[in-house]
């Protein structure tokens, strides 16, 4: 299992992706859209990404937002399908 620091920074990687994607996974999960223990599941498949600093990067590099994940995001799925339910962040 990985080391609660590990868990803390991949939950703000997901959390920033999301945000890069015009999403809000709090507001998704208050709204019913996102269940909590789907939002745990993300965070652990983050944490076996082996690319954690190449996606800060991105992120920095898409600091206006985006419209996809890069290609090695383990949660692409789950974000995806969550911008096409039309699920955006409030501003």
């Amino acid at each position: 299992m990985a080391a609660p620091k590990d868990i803390k920074r991949h939950a703000a990687l997901l959390d920033q992706m999301a945000e890069t994607l015009g999403l809000d996974l709090q507001e998704t999960a208050i709204h019913g859209d996102l269940r909590i223990d789907e939002i745990s599941e993300a965070v652990l498949r983050c944490t076996s990404c082996a690319e954690p600093n190449k996606c800060t990067a991105w992120q920095q590099d898409h600091a206006d937002g985006a419209e996809a994940t890069p290609d090695y995001c383990r949660n692409a799925a789950l974000l995806q399908r969550l911008r096409e339910r039309g699920v955006h962040r409030q501003d």
